[in-house]
Formats: structure tokens, sequence, C-alpha cells
């Protein structure tokens, strides 16, 4: 039998072994829309037959059939420290006897807040919620409340949730479905965003000289990774930051993906800027729904009860949640974690470099740090426009040949993989040896 037909009955055995996996998702379709709770879990752009997972631990996912999958999506960048990481569990375990939601205030509230505020010196104040897109809205509220100003800059191609205001030229799933703008946002307040291309400070000045002072902030990912991983250049970030304070409008960074992701603290302090406000999330949570936004105190102190600018939520700050995050900001502390996790995904990056290049198939790969986007097009990748020239269907066959090897990465193009502090070498052996097969199968097959 020929290697590729070996390769052909591998597949094959999997999609065979996958048989409750599907029974299962066929009964999700009946009652969840579209079978999932978050549109990129269909696997509508890459095929094939979407995964239902059992449980995890460490580096590894295991499917309701019980395959072993390598796992390099970790729940989206939330997983750090691995799945079922000891001192998170052990953290939610006591806490959920303690009890798991009070509605009032809690030390522990006060014992994550320092940690981060620690962290990130430059947040005097932060404020929990619940998810990535809480924080993002709830930043853009109190930017537009302390300027009295209603226009919002973002970057085409960035994503800062699902909220309203942010709808418009966003990545991750809306660029992985194709959906450019979303039915269900008034007009209205559509227009009252204004998206421009990363990394042009040019297109910056234009907005801001055609709505001067009527813009309230600019929100940027300060490392982009949800139209795939595109860094700022140089200087982007700096001028972005002269920009919107010469017409004392405020810059939001959102870190909600790079908070305690390429250190423990911000990617601002990598980069050399400070936002007027910040929004974290994922890590900060340790695989439980946690977010945060903060800033300077003379800005936060506009947030109910100080200030007029009005934020909830039953379950912000809930124990449970915050026994998670300290445990999880706890074990970040180990000296070397960050050091080691940066030289897997190097190696890693600098493999799948030279098994691209081996099999002759255009591709790029941006990387920093624990993160990375492999783009198949054929040239660089530093805006929206350029990720959207991709080759997605090669993308999708990537994704598919990847997985029939046990390795999981990304459903889209336009999302990043993530390194956890669980992978090891042996990890980073087996995906090059998987990604040589996969590409070796794809080698030759015309470009889209």
């Amino acid at each position: 039998m020929s290697k590729l037909s070996q390769m052909n009955k591998t597949q094959s055995i999997l999609k065979t072994e996958r048989r409750r996996s599907r029974e299962i998702f066929e009964r999700a379709e009946k009652v969840l829309v579209g079978g999932v709770n978050s549109p990129v879990r269909a696997f509508r752009s890459v095929g094939g037959e979407p995964l239902v997972i059992d449980r995890a631990s460490g580096q590894f996912l295991y499917d309701a059939d019980g395959n072993e999958l390598l796992d390099y999506v970790c729940s989206w960048g939330a997983i750090l420290l691995g799945h079922s990481n000891r001192a998170i569990a052990d953290a939610i375990a006591d806490q959920a006897r303690r009890g798991t939601s009070f509605g009032v205030t809690t030390e522990l509230e006060l014992e994550l807040a320092t940690l981060i505020t620690q962290a990130i010196p430059f947040l005097e104040k932060i404020r929990f919620v619940s998810s990535g897109t809480e924080a993002t809205m709830s930043a853009a509220r109190l930017a537009r409340g302390v300027t009295k100003r209603d226009f919002i800059v973002k970057f085409e191609g960035c994503y800062h949730g699902h909220a309203d205001s942010f709808l418009s030229q966003a990545g991750s799933g809306l660029a992985t479905l194709g959906i450019a703008e979303c039915p269900g946002v008034p007009q209205a307040l559509a227009g009252l965003t204004l998206n421009v291309p990363y990394n042009d400070l040019e297109a910056v000045e234009k907005v801001f000289a055609t709505h001067k002072a009527k813009i309230a902030a600019v929100i940027v990912e300060p490392i982009a990774a949800n139209m795939g991983v595109v860094a700022p250049e140089p200087g982007f970030l700096k001028g972005l930051r002269e920009i919107a304070h010469r017409d004392a409008a405020l810059l939001i960074v959102d870190e909600v993906i790079t908070g305690f992701r390429l250190r423990n603290g911000s990617a601002q302090e990598l980069l050399g800027i400070e936002g007027d406000l910040t929004t974290l999330g994922k890590i900060i949570g340790g695989g439980v729904p946690v977010a945060a936004y903060g800033g300077r105190a003379e800005l936060m102190n506009h947030i109910a009860p100080l200030g007029p600018v009005y934020q909830a939520g039953t379950l912000a700050g809930n124990p449970l949640a915050m026994r998670a995050g300290i445990a999880a900001l706890g074990e970040l502390m180990k000296p070397g974690l960050y050091e080691e996790l940066t030289r897997l995904a190097e190696r890693l990056v600098r493999g799948l470099r030279a098994e691209l290049e081996s099999a002759e198939i255009p591709a790029q790969i941006n990387a920093i740090g624990s993160l990375a986007t492999v783009f198949f097009a054929t040239g660089p990748v530093r805006n929206y426009a350029d990720a959207k020239r991709s080759d997605t269907k090669r993308y999708a066959r990537f994704f598919r040949e990847m997985l029939a090897r046990g390795v999981f990465f990304a459903p889209s193009q336009f999302e990043a993989a993530f390194v956890s502090a669980a992978h090891t070498s042996e990890n980073i052996d087996r995906t090059l040896a998987a990604a040589h097969e996969a590409l070796q199968v794809m080698a030759g097959e015309p470009a889209v």
C-alpha cells in the first residue's frame, strides 16, 4: 500500500470512529442554533464534521468517541496553562463547595484585581465583567461618556466582540463566515463606527481630520489576532496614541487575547505604549468566563456608582470565576514559563516554514510569542485586505489533513494557533511530522 493510500485509510478510520460525535451533533442541531453556541464551532469554513468534545487534559482534547487531539486552539487562547490545570481545578472545586454566586462583594474580587493591577501598573482601577464583549462594549460606553462624543474608530479585521458598535468589517467569526455587515445592527449606530486599515496611520489621520472633535476613542488590538496574527508595524501604536490625544480622544487597547499571553502582564509594556483604557479576558479567568476593563482612576471613576456611566452584571466578579483567575495568575508567576512557551512556539513556526517550503506551497506564517497563523498567501500579511487574499480552501484542506492526524488547529484561516504551557518538545515533533505528511499530500494541488 502506498503512503498516500495509508494516510487516506487513516482518515476513513477516524471518520468511522466519530459515530457518537455525529449522533450528538445531529441531536444538537434540533435544539441549538446550527448545533452550536458560537458560529466557528460549526466548521462551515473548513468542512468536515464538527468536533464534539467530552473532556480535556493538559495539551489534549478527547472527543465523544475517545479520539485524542493535540490542541492548538486552547479555547481560543484562554487555556494558557493547559486543560484541567490542577491548581485551577482545585480552586474551582473548593469554591463550588463554598458558593458559586452571591451577588455581593467578596474579598476574592479584591485579590484578583490586585494581582492584575500589580502585573499591569498603569491600570489603577478595574471593573470585572463576564466576557470580552462586555469588556469592550463597556469601555466604549465609558469613552463616549467621558468625552461626550459618539464616534469610535476601529480597524478592519480586528474583532472586539459582538456588541453592535463593533460588527462592521470585523475579524474572527465574521471573517470566517464572510459576513461584512450584520443584520440587526441599526444603520444609525453602524454609522458611528469608523473603519480604517490596520497599520495605516495615514488613514487614521484622515478620519480624524474628517471628524474633528467628534471621535470618542480609537480601539485596537495591540497585536491583531482575529484576522489571523498580524503584528503592529514600528511606530503604529505610538502614532495612534499621539493622533487620538491630539484630538482629545481616548485610546482603548483590547488585550482580551494578548493580556498575559506574551508575558505576566500586558503586551502594551512590550510594545512601549499605554492605552487610556485596557480590556482583558480569556487568560485572567483560567478557563472560566471572566473579563475586565480598566484604566486611570480619573476615567474609571465615571462608572456607576461613582459616576453617571452605567454598567452592571449579576455574575460579574462571581466567586467561582475569581478563584479560577487567582489560581491562574498565581501559576503564571513561575520562573521560565513564558521563555519556554516562546521557545516551543518558535520551534513550531520554524518547522512549519521548512515543511511548507519543502512542499513548495506558498504561505506566510505570522507569529509573535506563543501565537501564530499560517496564511496560505503569496505575499506578506500586514492588514485585513492582505489576510483576505489568502487561499481559504487550501487552509481548509490543511486543517482537515492535520485533524485526520490528531492535530487540532483553528477551524478558520482568520484565527490564531496557540501554544500552551502544557505542550512539550515531543508534541512539537509530532505536529511537524503530521504537517510533513499533510503538506506532502497537498503538494502539487492547484491553488484556488
